[in-house]
């Protein structure tokens, strides 16, 4: 079996590894146009910031242990043109210029995503950077100790970790985005304004519900708005992402965005062709529909389904919740399902309850509140998102939300799932279940009424 994998970053990499721990007779060539693979992106502002042990403990595979594998590993090679008819590949050597045809078996399409660049007036200034792989990590990282001043384009997770530590070592820091809240398409506003605070107390400056217009200067970059304009030492660009698919374009079936649509086995609507991370969409279980939410760890889980369906179907995706999690200035930010905001925007009905109570019990020495959202279906009651912000470390929290909306699970089950309780750690009624008896109270008191 000739299997060919387009790019190698998370979702890539595990489908090479499973595919040939699976089938090691299996013939696996792996096109790479980078030469690393596997970076985890995630960490770039923690390593701006300071926080990295070591920055090659920020790869988790290379090409030397996939080779070892079995995989024959064709770094700094670019695939220019797929051929679905005839099941080939077109390939161009980066370094010699040769071009190649290749046939396959089964293809896979891990071609991740790209930073969206909008059409900027000045966008390629030189002192306007991106923040997606490791050729940008090394350039910011190397001008993290001589700049005094930076604008960040985007308050998503990227933007608004970069800002963070941009302000917690020193600089002059400007937030901007082009959504009325920081955070905005992962948390409510009763979470994004505590955000913002933090962000304001730590001298950041926000510009929010600002459009960026153009880019000029020399020596230092100034980012104009279609409200005003700053001036830094450097401007970033963290403005999300969009699936890298050009190649696949009207041969698979796709979402408008271009993100690639499969199947519960992660197969296309070509069955000899597999996507999956970036490059593919998710199947979103709060709504039941796909949707496009690249995240590492749906790539992760989707990779590996490749490997264990590339033969035939074998193992069922079991869809995402979207669960994720931040920390900003010594807060615990997490979340999993939806917002009420993101309910609207896909046309969902939700009902919503918001509790705050602290951690642990007050005769310890030390607590701190928990503020806890929980979404619902008003008309089953089965969970659909929950949210929780802390200077406790709230974030395993979100698991539990994902593990209710997973299962199906009801406000009313939720409520009444046993939990532990130790003074260290909680109350004899955690702040989960506090939530859900919440939300139970308010379910049942519509009914009354």
């Amino acid at each position: 079996m000739k299997v060919i994998i387009v790019g190698a970053t998370h979702a890539g990499t595990f489908a090479a590894q499973q595919i040939l721990t699976e089938h090691p007779d299996y013939d696996v060539t792996v096109y790479e146009r980078n030469d690393n693979l596997s970076f985890l992106s995630c960490g770039i502002a923690l390593w701006v910031g300071g926080h990295v042990s070591d920055p090659d403990k920020m790869f988790y595979s290379s090409p030397e242990a996939l080779a070892k594998l079995g995989a024959d590993m064709e770094m700094k090679h670019d695939v220019t043109d797929i051929d679905t008819d005839n099941q080939t590949v077109t390939v161009k050597d980066l370094e010699s210029g040769e071009v190649s045809e290749v046939a396959y078996d089964k293809l896979v399409v891990t071609t991740g995503s790209w930073p969206v660049i909008p059409p900027i007036d000045g966008i390629d200034n030189k002192n306007v950077y991106l923040c997606k792989n490791w050729t940008n990590a090394n350039e910011l990282k190397n001008l993290a100790g001589k700049i005094k001043s930076a604008v960040v384009i985007g308050a998503g997770y990227i933007g608004a970790e970069l800002a963070e530590q941009y302000a917690l070592t020193g600089k002059q820091v400007t937030l901007i985005d082009g959504l009325p809240r920081v955070l905005a398409k992962n948390f409510d506003k009763d979470i994004t304004d505590r955000v913002e605070k933090e962000y304001t107390d730590h001298g950041v400056k926000l510009a929010l519900g600002e459009m960026v217009t153009g880019f000029s200067g020399d020596d230092q970059v100034t980012v104009t708005t279609d409200k005003g304009s700053y001036t830094a030492d450097i401007a970033i660009l963290c403005t999300g992402f969009r699936p890298n698919t050009s190649l696949m374009k009207g041969k698979v079936d796709m979402l408008p965005n271009g993100a690639i649509v499969t199947d519960e086995y992660m197969q296309t609507s070509l069955p000899n062709v597999f996507a999956a991370g970036d490059s593919a969409a998710v199947h979103y279980n709060p709504t039941h529909k796909n949707d496009y939410i690249p995240l590492a760890t749906n790539a992760v889980r989707q990779g590996i389904l490749v490997g264990h369906n590339i033969e035939k179907p074998t193992v069922k995706y079991l869809g995402t919740q979207s669960s994720s999690a931040v920390e900003l200035f010594g807060k615990t930010i997490a979340a999993s399902g939806l917002t009420t905001e993101g309910a609207k925007a896909r046309n969902v009905n939700v009902d919503s309850v918001t509790i705050e109570q602290d951690y642990r019990p007050d005769f310890m020495l030390s607590t701190t509140p928990v503020q806890c959202s929980l979404m619902w279906d008003p008309e089953t009651h089965r969970v659909l998102g929950g949210a929780f912000y802390s200077d406790h470390d709230v974030s395993q929290s979100a698991n539990v939300i994902s593990m209710a909306i997973q299962t199906e699970m009801t406000i009313e089950t939720l409520s009444m799932v046993d939990m532990l309780f130790q003074p260290n750690f909680d109350q004899p009624l955690n702040w989960i279940n506090a939530v859900a008896m919440a939300a139970v109270a308010k379910a049942n008191e519509k009914v009354t009424n």
